[in-house]
């Protein structure tokens, strides 16, 4: 089981253009407007490309990492487990029902696979 916190080093670039580089050694690079964004963006880059993996790479040792001025390094955590509920892959599943039903949530306007949604989300307490 992957852990739920992870934490990356990550190297902040100034670019002449306006706003940053964002790499992470370990994952890849993404951008930012400024030092605040470029962290979320680093954290979205991180869990985007984690999500759903059976193993994670180990994270460089922070002070392994070398940066000159004006680059700047810091460390990223992100709780991977939440980013997962946040940013859901959506399955397509197969489900039967009578068709009464299917006649009377048509009529009604149910959205189906919201209902089944918010059902398991009540039977999972999820």
């Amino acid at each position: 089981m992957l852990p739920s916190l992870l934490v990356y080093p990550v190297i902040l670039h100034k670019e002449t253009v306006g706003g940053f580089s964002v790499e992470v050694p370990d994952i890849g690079w993404t951008q930012g407007d400024d030092p605040a964004d470029a962290l979320a963006m680093a954290q979205d880059l991180i869990g985007t490309a984690l999500a759903g993996e059976d193993t994670v790479p180990p994270a460089t040792p922070f002070d392994q990492i070398e940066v000159s001025a004006p680059d700047m390094k810091a460390l990223v955590s992100i709780d991977l487990e939440l980013f997962c509920r946040q940013h859901p892959v959506m399955v397509r599943k197969h489900v039967s029902i009578p068709d009464y039903l299917n006649d009377l949530g048509i009529e009604r306007g149910i959205n189906f696979s919201k209902l089944l949604t918010e059902a398991l989300h009540l039977r999972l307490d999820a």
